[in-house]
C-alpha cells in the first residue's frame, strides 16, 4: 500500500489521465459522426461499443509495449526520410479520415436539397469503421502513456479513467451533432484536419495538437453562438406569429 502516499506515483497518473483525454478529443469526434449516421436507436449502443473497443486495444497495446516499441523504430528509408510502423499507421489512418470525411460531406451536399430522407448507415460497417479508428488514435495514447509512467497499472489506470470521461462526454456530442445539420457539417471538417494532421505526422511534419485544438474549439465557439441565435429566433417567430395580409 505505499503507492498510496507515493507523490511521483499520483502525479504521474493525474499528468497521464489529463493528457490521455486530450488525446481522446480526436476519438470522441470520430465516434460521434460514425454514430449519428446511425438510427437513432442504435447510436448509443454504437457509441459504447465503440468506447469498449477503444479501452480494450489500448490496454491490449499497452501489454504488448515490446510489439508497441518496435514501431517505432525506422522499418526504410524513402529519400533519405525514416519510415515507421507508426508512420505507416499514421499515413494510412489519416488517408482514410479523409476519404471517410470526403465521402460524408459529399453526402450531406448534394442530398442537402433532397426531400426524402437520407438512409440510415449499417450498424456493422459503423462499428467496423470505429474498430480502425481506436486502432490508429489507440497508439499515440499508449506511446505518450509509455513516455510518462513507469507501472503499467498506472497507465491502464488512466486509460480507463479517460475512456470514462469520453463516455460521459460522447453521449451529449453524439445527440447534439446528429440534431444540428451545420454542426455535423463543422465536425466532418474536423475529420479531415485530423487527417491531414496524421498524414504530415506519418511523413515527418509534426503539428503540434495545441493548434488543432484550438482551432477546433474557436469553430465550435462561433458555431454555437449560432447555433443559440437560431434558437432564439426560433422562439421569437413562435411567440410572435405574423398575422396573414387581410
Amino acid at each position: 500500500m505505499d503507492w498510496l502516499f507515493d507523490g511521483e506515483i499520483w502525479a504521474a497518473l493525474i499528468t497521464l489521465t489529463a493528457l490521455e483525454i486530450v488525446l481522446g478529443i480526436d476519438n470522441i469526434v470520430i465516434i460521434a459522426v460514425v454514430a449519428a449516421n446511425l438510427p437513432p436507436e442504435q447510436r448509443d449502443k454504437a457509441r459504447l461499443i465503440g468506447l469498449a473497443l477503444a479501452v480494450i486495444t489500448r490496454i491490449l497495446l499497452l501489454f504488448s509495449i515490446a510489439w508497441v516499441a518496435g514501431l517505432i523504430h525506422p522499418w526504410f528509408h524513402v529519400f533519405g526520410h525514416p519510415v515507421s510502423g507508426r508512420d505507416l499507421l499514421m499515413l494510412l489512418g489519416g488517408t482514410f479520415l479523409l476519404v471517410k470525411g470526403v465521402h460524408e460531406l459529399h453526402n450531406e451536399v448534394e442530398e442537402a436539397g433532397e426531400i426524402h430522407a437520407k438512409a440510415p448507415g449499417k450498424f456493422s460497417t459503423a462499428i467496423a469503421q470505429i474498430v480502425v479508428f481506436d486502432l490508429v488514435f489507440s497508439f499515440d495514447s499508449v506511446i505518450t502513456a509509455v513516455g510518462m509512467a513507469k507501472d503499467i497499472w498506472v497507465m491502464v489506470a488512466a486509460v480507463i479513467i479517460a475512456v470514462g470521461v469520453m463516455l460521459v462526454a460522447s453521449g451529449a456530442i453524439v445527440r447534439f451533432i446528429a440534431a444540428h445539420a451545420t454542426v455535423k457539417i463543422l465536425a466532418l471538417s474536423f475529420v479531415l484536419l485530423i487527417g491531414m494532421a496524421l498524414i504530415a505526422d506519418g511523413a515527418g511534419f509534426h503539428i503540434p495538437k495545441g493548434y488543432l485544438y484550438f482551432a477546433m474549439a474557436f469553430s465550435v465557439a462561433v458555431e454555437a453562438l449560432n447555433v443559440a441565435v437560431r434558437r432564439r429566433r426560433a422562439r421569437g417567430r413562435a411567440a410572435h406569429p405574423r398575422r396573414p395580409l387581410e
